[in-house]
C-alpha cells in the first residue's frame, strides 16, 4: 500500500472509513517469536500495533501499558512491536536484543530500520498505536503515551463486536524469548565512586549494590523484585534504579521506574522515598512544599550542591532541584517540551536529560535525545549549549563545540581541576573528551570494546564505566591508561 492510512489525525474509525491494514513486510527481523508474523495468521483477534523507538522515554513509558493490555486479553489480543529507530546505533539487531531483554518485553517485535510500516501506516511520531480488529480492518490510531484507558476501551469493544459477529478465534500468542547469561550484574546502569566504597545501580536487577575497591559486594540494598517499598537494605523494593549521588550520611537514588528519589543511610542501611509518589505525574511548572505529594516523571540522574539535589528530570525534559533541608522540589529550568533552546530557566528546552554533574559552581547536563552537552550558569539562570547542534544533528564525529557529533549519550563525570569532562557516548559505545575551556571534543581511546555504557564516575585519576550491555564495571587508569573489568562477586 503506497497512501497512508492515518492521514496525519488521530482517531478511532467507523465502518465507512475502514481500511484493510497494510501487510507486514516479509524481510523484517523478528524477535520474542520463532517465525515472522503476519496479520492474516493473527484474524480472528485483535491487533495492537505499536510503533517505538528504544532511545525514547515516553516510549519506554508504555511498555507498562502493554503489560497490561497482554495480560487482560491474553489470548484475543496480539500486542505486536514494530521497532522503527530513530538513531543509528539503534539499528543493530544485536543491540535491540539487549533492549529487549532490559526492559523485559514478552510480546513480539520485528525491527523495521528503513521506516515500511512506518511509512505504510503514515506514523508520525513515537510511539504510536494502530489498531487492528479480528477482520483486519484499521480500527484505531493514537499516538504518544498515557493511552491506556482508550486503548483498553476499544480493544474491549473491538474484541466483542468480533464475538457477537462470530469473528472471534481466541488464541495465545507464542513467544521464544532470548534471556542474557546470569551473572552478577545485570544492565548496570549507572556506578558512582566515593572515598570508601563504590555504589552500583545493578537496574537489571532492580537494587544498588555497595561493593569495595577490588569488587566483594559489602551490602546489598533493594531486592530482585520490582516494586516501591522502603525499609532496610534487602527489605527494600526499587524499580530500575540509575543516576546516584552522595551528600553527607545519604546516597540518593534516582529510582526511575518508580518516578521517585528514593534515600539509602550509609550507616544502618535504611532506605526511604524523599520525593515522589510511585506514580507518573506531567507537571510542566510546579513546586512542592512536600517532595511526597510531587509526582515525578523518569528522573535519571543526580547531583548535589550546597543542600541542594539537581534532578535530571528525563521523561519531562526538564531540570528539578530539591532543597535538603526543607524537602521541598520544584521546577528549576526546562519548559517540558521536547527541543533544544537556550535562554532562561523558564524558556530553554532540553531532550530528555540524562546526566548531570556540577563544574564550577554550574550545572553541566547530558541532553540525551539532542545528543548535546549543556549547561547551567546558576548564577544568570542562563542555559546555553558547549556541544551538539539539534534533535536530530547526532554521529561520532571529534570537533569544537556545534560541528562535533555524539550519539544519545548518557552521563558525565567532571574533572574541575583539569576542566574536562567525561561523556559515555552511548550508542558509539565510547567514551568522549570534553575540554571545557575550548569545547573541543576528543574520542578518548581506551583499547577496549564497550557495549552501550551508561554511567561513569571519576575519582582519584581513575574512571569507573557501567558498560551496560555487557553487565559488568569497567575501570580506567586515566593516567597509565590501564583497564580492568572489575570482578564484582560475594564478599
Amino acid at each position: 500500500m503506497t497512501t497512508s492510512i492515518m492521514q496525519g489525525q488521530e482517531n478511532t474509525m467507523n465502518a465507512s472509513t475502514r481500511v484493510r491494514a497494510p501487510e507486514l513486510p516479509e524481510n523484517l527481523k523478528w524477535y520474542n517469536t520463532e517465525k515472522p508474523l503476519t496479520l492474516q495468521s493473527q484474524r480472528g483477534k485483535a491487533v495492537l500495533l505499536v510503533f517505538w523507538t528504544a532511545s525514547s522515554v515516553n516510549c519506554q513509558h508504555v511498555f507498562r501499558d502493554l503489560h497490561y493490555l497482554q495480560k487482560k486479553y491474553p489470548e484475543t489480543l496480539t500486542v505486536i512491536g514494530i521497532h522503527t529507530p530513530r538513531f543509528a546505533g539503534e539499528q543493530r539487531g544485536k543491540q535491540l536484543q539487549k533492549v529487549i531483554n532490559r526492559h523485559h518485553l514478552r510480546h513480539p517485535i520485528a525491527n523495521d530500520p528503513d521506516f515500511h510500516l512506518w511509512r505504510a501506516y503514515g506514523v508520525k511520531a513515537w510511539p504510536s498505536f494502530v489498531l487492528i480488529d479480528p477482520a483486519g480492518d484499521v480500527v484505531g490510531l493514537m499516538r504518544g503515551e498515557g493511552r491506556r484507558e482508550q486503548l483498553d476501551e476499544l480493544i474491549a469493544t473491538h474484541i466483542a463486536a468480533a464475538e457477537t459477529r462470530g469473528l472471534l478465534v481466541p488464541s495465545p500468542t507464542q513467544l521464544a524469548p532470548k534471556p542474557e547469561l546470569q551473572g552478577e550484574l545485570s544492565f548496570p546502569g549507572r556506578v558512582l565512586a566515593t572515598r570508601q566504597h563504590l555504589y552500583i545501580s545493578d537496574s537489571g536487577r532492580n537494587r544498588v549494590l555497595e561493593t569495595y575497591y577490588d569488587g566483594r559486594i559489602r551490602r546489598v540494598f533493594g531486592c530482585a523484585t520490582a516494586g516501591f517499598l522502603d525499609g532496610n537494605e534487602e527489605a527494600a523494593m526499587f524499580d530500575s534504579p540509575q543516576g546516584l549521588a552522595i551528600a553527607g550520611d545519604y546516597v540518593y537514588v534516582a529510582d526511575t521506574g518508580n518516578h521517585a528519589i528514593r534515600r539509602i543511610h550509609i550507616k544502618s542501611g535504611d532506605i526511604l522515598t524523599v520525593a515522589g509518589t510511585g506514580k507518573q505525574g506531567r507537571y510542566t511548572a510546579d513546586s512542592f512544599r512536600d517532595a511526597l505529594h510531587a509526582q515525578l516523571n523518569s528522573p535519571r540522574d543526580l547531583t548535589c550542591y550546597e543542600s541542594t539535589l539537581y534532578i535530571a528530570m528525563a521523561g519531562q525534559h526538564q531540570i528539578w532541584n530539591m532543597n535538603l533541608n526543607h524537602m521541598g522540589i520544584a521546577r528549576y529550568a526546562g519548559l517540558g517540551r521536547g527541543d533544544l533552546v537556550d535562554g532562561t530557566l523558564a524558556q530553554a528546552c532540553f531532550a530528555q536529560p540524562s546526566g548531570i554533574d556540577m563544574y564550577n559552581h554550574d550545572l553541566l547536563i547530558i541532553d540525551a535525545e539532542s545528543s548535546a552537552l549543556r549547561t547551567i550558569e546558576v548564577s544568570s539562570g542562563t542555559v546555553s549549549t558547549l556541544v551538539g547542534r539539534g534533535l536530530f544533528d547526532f554521529g561520532d564525529r571529534e570537533g569544537v563545540g556545534s560541528d562535533a557529533r555524539l550519539q544519545y549519550p548518557l552521563d558525565i563525570a567532571v574533572d574541575a581541576e583539569a576542566g574536562i569532562a567525561w561523556v559515555v557516548d552511548t550508542l558509539n559505545s565510547r567514551i568522549k573528551r570534553v575540554d571545557l575551556a575550548t569545547r573541543q571534543v576528543t574520542k578518548f581511546r581506551i583499547g577496549y570494546d564497550l557495549d552501550e555504557p551508561g554511567g561513569l564516575s571519576l575519582y582519584r585519576g581513575k574512571l569507573y564505566i557501567a558498560n551496560t550491555n555487557a553487565h559488568e564495571i569497567v575501570v580506567l587508569d586515566l593516567k597509565s591508561r590501564i583497564l580492568e573489568v572489575l570482578d564484582v562477586r560475594p564478599a
